[in-house]
């Protein structure tokens, strides 16, 4: 006897499995939910084009007869018509939806697919595939599609730390080759090309948990050396440079902390931190309260090395904008990428965040964007 006859195939324990699965007594099941519950198999499986196409199809033929089993009969002649695979791509979509127990064979006699009718004409049986664990596991498709959403928010948040550790370790080694050219950075510098080298991109799915400890161990050792570069103004004595009178605050000229925005600064109500807070959340990067405008501004100034904006792109915006529009500027852009890379599976489309922050500062300058405007759209799409 022959292992498979015409339209025959080997037997497989994914198919005696997916046979047991059942519908409840007396359901009848629309094309609509079945549609559905394909769907969500096709996401939660994460089918090929191949046989997600397939699997759509048979969906289609069913017929929503009051059945027990939900049997579909096309020929492959059909499916190859409807989905444009060839015969052979046809047949291999078939083993991997009955591996992923998504269907079950129902064989013939004669190995072909057909309906069965009784004397009055009436469907009473058919020879093809049945899609009933499609439907009966609908309740597991939306499980594993949660635990995939969480996946890769997880996912999302550990790249997002690691580019910021990333970004923090190149400033600090910028800085220390401009303000202490003299001093050896090299073993650090190795340490950076090899730790990114090394580094999976977003598109993958993996999990770089491990990636992240040495991103923030590294840009701990580079924050550390460009500390020490300085001394810290604890290692040695400073020099005595106040030559003025003893009875004079040393501090004099100095602004005090309540000035370190400008009266002529302030913005306007509809730039108010509560906005600001609302449109871009983002700022939780930041790791401090945001309270006032001042707060607004020590945010900006840290959050710009996370932009990968050079420190003359902000010297550049604050001689152009002020020092309060810059550091909005900065948090507004920030929250472009975040929410860019989100709607792209963890790539944005804005491959340079810093030049994105110079050309924005520009526009705002010239007068074709007003940063209040698109703070309130930003709001307004995050709350609807």
């Amino acid at each position: 006897m022959q292992l498979a006859s015409s339209g025959g195939r080997r037997l497989r324990h994914a198919a005696l499995a997916a046979r047991e699965l059942a519908l409840e007594a007396g359901r009848t099941v629309t094309r609509k939910e079945l549609s559905a519950a394909a769907r969500e198999a096709a996401k939660a499986l994460e089918l090929r084009n191949g046989p997600r196409s397939v699997l759509s199809e048979l969906v289609a033929c069913w017929g929503e007869q009051e059945w027990e089993r939900l049997l579909v009969w096309p020929s492959n002649d059909y499916l190859v018509s409807r989905t444009g695979l060839s015969e052979r791509g046809i047949r291999k979509a078939f083993r991997v939806l009955i591996d992923k127990q998504l269907m079950v064979p129902k064989e013939s006699p004669n190995g072909k697919r057909y309906a069965v009718k009784d004397l009055a004409g009436e469907l009473v049986d058919a020879f093809g595939f049945d899609l009933t664990p499609v439907y009966a596991r609908r309740g597991e498709w939306a499980e594993r599609l949660i635990e995939m959403k969480q996946a890769k928010e997880a996912r999302k948040r550990t790249f997002d730390e690691i580019t910021i550790a990333r970004r923090a370790a190149q400033e600090a080694l910028s800085s220390l080759a401009q303000e202490y050219p003299d001093l050896d950075r090299s073993d650090l510098e190795e340490q950076f090309q090899g730790l990114l080298a090394r580094t999976p991109v977003r598109s993958t799915k993996a999990m770089p948990i491990d990636m992240l400890e040495e991103w923030k161990s590294l840009r701990g050792a580079c924050e550390e050396a460009y500390y020490k570069a300085g001394y810290a103004g604890t290692q040695y004595r400073h020099t005595n440079n106040n030559n003025g009178s003893p009875s004079e605050s040393c501090n004099k000229g100095f602004p005090k902390k309540a000035e370190a925005v400008r009266q002529t600064e302030q913005p306007p109500e509809h730039l108010s931190p509560e906005l600001i807070l609302e449109a871009c959340p983002t700022l939780s990067d930041y790791g401090q309260p945001v309270r006032d405008v001042a707060d607004i501004v020590s945010a900006g100034r840290y959050l710009r090395a996370s932009l990968g904006a050079h420190e003359s792109a902000w010297a550049e915006a604050v001689d152009e904008i002020g020092v309060i529009r810059a550091a909005i500027a900065v948090i507004y852009v920030l929250q472009l990428y975040e929410d860019d890379a989100a709607r792209n599976g963890g790539e944005s489309r804005i491959k340079n965040p810093g030049g994105y922050f110079r050309a924005l500062v520009r526009m705002i300058k010239a007068g074709k964007l007003d940063l209040g405007v698109e703070l309130l759209a930003m709001r307004r799409r995050r709350m609807s």
